[in-house]
């Protein structure tokens, strides 16, 4: 099968210093991936660069088996959905929830584009598919925290997206929002539609049994990818934290402490 994504020997250097060192990656059909990583582990710097906002200095990233600076990216990049918190200062406080999730098709925010009768129904039915049908005309002023994310991943759906990525949803969720949030997006990964996801992230806790493999950063440079199980272990996110960690793992999910010397 042809990966979704495939990074090769990705790397990105910028005013003499190196972000990204020789990383690769590849995501195959059905698999769904999680990011983890300190802060300055290069995560952000990844997802702009396969994302085509920051431009590789060496190595080969194909999306879709289409090579980066052989296609117009412009238009492969719509099989990446996105989810951020960086998205939110540039919607309305007043857009209407279903105008925030028809925006998705343009790839633009704060919507200009009129609204069509095919797209509003597409809309309504991608906010009833994240449990906010009701909440079509909710204006984004008036969303919670955990409301907002699922009409950003509706908004990213609206283009059917071969992969969506997730860029720390859970900032700012309180723990009942987080873990109910977490749920939700173990469901749309089992749904036989579903975009592969990829969930960026700092906490192991977040890490849902849905997602199959990880893909661990430090400093720019892969510590360890693959299935979960094998790269999920005490020594390797010691390793990725800098501090001595013990994983512990109940019904699916996973825990972190320090390791008191």
């Amino acid at each position: 099968m042809t990966p979704v994504l495939e990074i090769s020997g990705l790397g990105v250097v910028r005013d003499r210093t190196t972000i990204l060192h020789a990383v690769n990656w590849r995501v195959q059909p059905g698999e769904h991936w999680v990011i983890l990583g300190p802060n300055g582990s290069g995560k952000t710097s990844l997802l702009k660069a396969l994302t085509g906002y920051l431009t590789p200095t060496s190595g080969d990233l194909a999306l879709l088996g289409r090579i980066f600076g052989e296609s117009d990216w412009r238009e492969l990049r719509l099989q990446v959905g996105m989810v951020t918190n960086s998205f939110a200062a540039a919607i309305p406080p007043a857009e209407p929830a279903l105008e925030t999730v028809v925006s998705g098709k343009f790839a633009q925010l704060d919507l200009w584009a009129p609204v069509t009768r095919h797209d509003r129904a597409a809309a309504t039915r991608l906010l009833r598919s994240v449990g906010l049908g009701r909440m079509a005309e909710r204006e984004w002023a008036f969303l919670s925290q955990g409301e907002r994310q699922r009409v950003l991943i509706a908004r990213a759906l609206m283009v059917r997206p071969r992969l969506l990525i997730l860029d720390e949803p859970c900032a700012g969720l309180d723990p009942v929002a987080r873990e109910k949030f977490l749920r939700f997006l173990d469901a749309l990964a089992r749904r036989r539609a579903a975009p592969g996801l990829v969930l960026v992230t700092h906490h192991v806790e977040e890490i849902t049994p849905r997602f199959s493999h990880v893909l661990l950063l430090r400093g720019g440079r892969v510590l360890a990818s693959g299935r979960r199980r094998a790269v999920l272990t005490s020594a390797h996110l010691s390793a990725v934290f800098g501090t001595p960690l013990r994983l512990s793992r109940a019904r699916g999910r996973c825990q972190l402490a320090f390791v008191h010397r």
